[in-house]
């Protein structure tokens, strides 16, 4: 491994890391037991949390596009990303003063909406933390930070819930503890200096979409096919039930998945440095698309365990190794680019987990079946499209 790489990361985007770290380590100590809670705490239908997540999801990518476009459009990255960890971090006050359904519901969307204003803005910042050589590392790098929270996270929940017992008043202890780091990440995030883009002072939202490049515009096609083949994780886990994992281990599942994404995203952002970031793409839809081809036919707890495994290799391609992607593409409006990429793909996440949900009571090998087709028809989409063949091929 080439060892000067490895010092040219800037320090600021190790800081980025640890702001990401703590809000992980937050926010998914309280989805590790959200879902449970929701329905047996507060007495909330299956029903409602389906939905409560689709609006969630959805509000987490309506937003995206706004906040790319402000940030660019004032060149400002620090106040933005600032304003989203904020407003993520007020939202968890809700569940320190209630657990009524409605607070419930209101904490998931307004949560969700912070994570959608700050995404553009920061990913935008991180991009400008790096040139094009070490970009895919550097976001690799700041995505295993990130997922560590994700690891550490509900690992936290776990020993809480087995020490205190599954009891209301551990509920809120849990809430409380959570709050700490969500408070920390926005105080180290407020010492981080800014890195301001170029400045767009007069640009309307539809003259600043006529601006983005053409190879970004491509990338969106094949993105939105992908998209649909991309359901919930919930139902690889809903898969791991059948195959016989009871509840507490399918937390352990996850911790798993979490585990190989943080080990496997700074090699394969330092791997789509080395080969070109189109073949990092088309790896990960090709690794997406044997997953869900072993998932028609996995029936033994082991498959599922590695299937587990695997899928973090995937997870730290598609979500880093894309907006090092972008940021190659779109060089002068990068939070726009990726907000409006999020966007897409956000919108096509709710029909997804939707057509997934359908088939899956016709027949759960059916919702993998359909997933490797639409990850097939988005590789040929992107050899067709080839959105990174303007620069290099």
């Amino acid at each position: 491994m080439s060892h000067h790489h490895r010092q040219e990361l800037h320090p600021d985007v190790l800081k980025l890391g640890v702001v990401s770290f703590l809000t992980d380590v937050s926010s998914e100590m309280i989805f590790a037991v959200f879902a449970v809670f929701f329905t047996t705490v507060a007495g909330a239908s299956s029903a409602l949390l389906g939905l409560i997540e689709g609006l969630a999801d959805f509000s987490a990518s309506s937003l995206n596009y706004l906040a790319g476009w402000l940030s660019d459009r004032s060149g400002r990255r620090k106040w933005f990303a600032v304003a989203g960890y904020a407003f993520s971090t007020l939202a968890k006050l809700i569940l320190l003063v209630s657990s009524s359904i409605v607070a419930l519901s209101i904490f998931r969307v307004i949560e969700r909406l912070g994570k959608g204003f700050r995404g553009p803005p920061r990913d935008a910042w991180l991009a400008s933390l790096s040139d094009k050589e070490s970009r895919g590392f550097a976001f690799g790098v700041h995505k295993a930070l990130d997922k560590t929270g994700a690891v550490i996270g509900p690992l936290v929940a776990y020993a809480l819930l087995s020490c205190l017992g599954e009891s209301a008043s551990t509920y809120a202890t849990l809430f409380l503890v959570a709050f700490v780091p969500a408070c920390i990440s926005v105080l180290v995030l407020t010492r981080i200096p800014d890195q301001p883009g170029v400045v767009h002072e007069r640009e309307s939202v539809r003259r600043n979409w006529q601006q983005l490049t053409p190879a970004f515009k491509r990338f969106l096609l094949p993105s939105a096919v992908f998209a649909l083949a991309y359901f919930s994780l919930g139902f690889i886990l809903l898969k791991a039930h059948l195959v016989g994992f009871g509840i507490t281990e399918t937390v352990l599942l996850y911790a798993l998945f979490n585990t190989t994404c943080v080990i496997a995203a700074p090699w394969v952002g330092w791997l789509g440095d080395r080969i070109g970031r189109t073949r990092i793409i088309l790896l990960g839809y090709s690794v997406y698309a044997s997953l869900n081809l072993w998932l028609v036919f996995a029936s033994s707890r082991w498959e599922v365990a590695v299937i587990f495994a695997v899928y973090g290799i995937f997870y730290a391609i598609d979500e880093s190794q894309s907006k090092a992607f972008i940021a190659d593409l779109e060089p002068e409006r990068r939070a726009t680019a990726v907000g409006v990429y999020n966007f897409v793909v956000g919108v096509m996440y709710l029909p997804a987990s939707l057509i997934a949900g359908a088939l899956w009571s016709v027949s759960p090998s059916a919702v993998f079946a359909a997933s490797t087709v639409l990850s097939v028809a988005a590789i040929g989409a992107f050899l067709l499209m080839r959105p990174g063949h303007a620069q290099s091929a």
